[in-house]
């Protein structure tokens, strides 16, 4: 059985290029999906398929909260989350295997 974590993440289409904030219990199988195409919408329109930063949290609740706190933020902040994680921008998405 799979143990569950919450985590805020986000998936850009490329360094410095558009970027979407989420949050999961599940952060390879959502990554996965974004990967692939699967989910519809503003993530596949825009091609955001890398993992360029995420945060693990014990309480959904917890995990909610701050990904309500970074989307509230300014681009230039979001910016500065990635670079200060991942300053190369790699896809962080093999680290979670």
């Amino acid at each position: 059985m799979d143990v569950k974590q919450p985590a805020v993440y986000i998936v850009a289409s490329k360094r410095n290029g558009t970027h979407y904030t989420g949050v999961t219990s599940d952060l390879p199988r959502r990554v996965h999906e974004h990967r692939e195409g699967l989910l519809h919408g503003f993530t596949k329109q825009y091609g955001c398929r890398l993992l360029v930063w995420y945060e693990m949290h014990e309480e959904m609740i917890e995990a909610i909260a701050r990904e309500k706190q970074i989307k509230g933020g300014s681009r230039k902040k979001k910016l500065a989350l990635i670079e200060q994680k991942n300053p190369d921008w790699r896809d962080l998405y093999e680290e979670l295997a």
